[in-house]
């Protein structure tokens, strides 16, 4: 998954959120050294992730690309489901996206001093122009995915993608709308950034979605 679905599974904390989004970043970062908040964080990112990696709505979603581009399909589809996370806000989230946001950008900003220098000057990009806001718009995404394709470092056909994913925009949004749900159900039953002192049942307060709603 991408940083805004990283961000939504997170808990209502500073450390919290950098951790969640510290696993884009955590290469050659020593992890037993940081605050058991952010390592909770973490292991909750990675958790999404292979929960994603493995599930079959992504499966096929990646099925769906050429072969050309396929190689690339997990970061098209981490960028995509961010999209479609924030088309489909008002299903999944009680509190509006523009609050959310705020409360992320506010909240990053604060703990820029914990993250590695290479996340700290990301999440300023981010928060200086407005990424999250900027992938509401499909078109902006594929400005995204050539940014990633002009940084991979050997020649590729990654370049252009959102031009393939156009036609199937629909098919990608009926997976994501299957498989979102089901993440969100694996995260609150993993429970990972809970202490063990606290009720199993918690949630962040904005997550709306029920398994069975």
């Amino acid at each position: 998954m991408n940083h805004l679905a990283h961000l939504f599974l997170a808990q209502p904390t500073t450390e919290s959120r950098v951790g969640n989004l510290l696993g884009d970043f955590a290469k050659g970062v020593r992890t037993d050294q940081l605050a058991p908040d952010i390592q909770r964080g973490l292991a909750n990112h990675r958790a999404v992730d292979a929960f994603t990696d493995r599930h079959p709505e992504v499966a096929q979603s990646r099925a769906l690309f050429s072969s050309q581009r396929r190689r690339f399909s997990g970061i098209a589809l981490d960028v995509l489901y961010d999209h479609f996370l924030i088309r489909h806000w008002s299903t999944y989230s009680s509190l509006p996206f523009d609050d959310f946001i705020q409360l992320i950008y506010s909240d990053l900003d604060k703990g820029r001093s914990l993250m590695p220098a290479s996340m700290a000057q990301v999440v300023g990009r981010i928060i200086r122009h407005d990424w999250f806001t900027a992938y509401s718009d499909f078109y902006n995404i594929g400005s995204a995915l050539d940014r990633v394709a002009e940084r991979i470092r050997f020649q590729n056909a990654f370049g252009g993608v959102i031009k393939e994913i156009e036609p199937l925009h629909d098919e990608l949004e009926a997976h994501f709308l299957r498989f979102f749900p089901e993440l969100i159900h694996h995260v609150q039953a993993r429970n990972i950034e809970l202490a063990r002192d606290k009720p199993r049942d918690e949630t962040p307060y904005w997550i709306r979605y029920n398994r069975g709603s």
